[in-house]
């Protein structure tokens, strides 16, 4: 049996002023409702109110002019067309990718990956690990973890690459969908069964992008460690000064 949660008080509020936004009640370069307001007309705290308008702001809804208030910026179009390594790793059909499958079962979570999940350390989680090669030469490993409870019993078990995008198959199983994505980028060095997997040097560095896909509750279905040669990776980003 699949327990629906509700989305936090915030999250809720902050789904709310988008559906306005792209209605048109709130059209881009006007001022939203103040906090006062807000808190007034949906009977929330102010610090749920805030949490709200700045989680708008991350994601490039809104925007905070000094002296003047905050104002709409409409459907934030560059930001969602932008590559996404989350998005990627989550939306990869493994048939489809240039690369193999170097491991397939479960494991003990590692503690980052526990505490992601919300598992006790050592719990036995399914790993999926996806070597992406181009002319040859490895140039991504993406280990997948998924608690017992969402991969038992489906494909994601399986040995054989899987055919279609994986989130499809987490949200199959959970009759849920997934809501956000948190990226985590940091440089460590590689154990050496990643080493070995990228063809480098035990000492070269790597990039590790952590992605924690969660439902609208906030609850972790999947934790992906995107591995990245660092000596062949460039990262670039364009964004809107205030």
């Amino acid at each position: 049996m699949v327990y629906e949660v509700p989305a936090p008080k915030y999250v809720r509020l902050a789904q709310t002023i988008q559906a306005r936004i792209e209605d048109g009640t709130y059209p881009p370069g006007t001022l939203v409702p103040s906090e006062n307001q807000l808190v007034q007309s949906f009977g929330m705290s102010r610090p749920t109110v805030v949490r709200a308008l700045d989680l708008l702001k991350r994601d490039g809804w809104l925007e905070s002019r000094q002296g003047y208030g905050t104002i709409v910026r409409g459907r934030p179009e560059t930001v969602a067309r932008k590559d996404r390594r989350g998005r990627d790793a989550l939306e990869r059909d493994e048939s489809r990718a240039s690369g193999r499958l170097v491991q397939v079962g479960y494991v003990p979570a590692p503690p980052r990956v526990a505490a992601l999940l919300g598992v006790p350390r050592r719990t036995k989680v399914l790993v999926r690990r996806l070597l992406v090669e181009e002319d040859g030469e490895a140039v991504e490993l993406a280990s997948s973890y998924f608690p017992a409870k969402v991969a038992e019993g489906t494909a994601l078990e399986g040995s054989e690459p899987l055919t279609g995008a994986v989130r499809e198959h987490v949200e199959a199983r959970v009759k849920a969908r997934f809501d956000h994505v948190t990226e985590r980028i940091s440089a460590r060095l590689p154990n050496q069964d990643d080493a070995e997997l990228l063809g480098l040097p035990a000492d070269t560095p790597v990039l590790s992008v952590l992605v924690v896909a969660c439902d609208v509750s906030g609850r972790a279905l999947q934790v992906v460690d995107v591995l990245l040669p660092a000596d062949r990776q460039e990262l670039e980003d364009t964004y809107r000064l205030n």
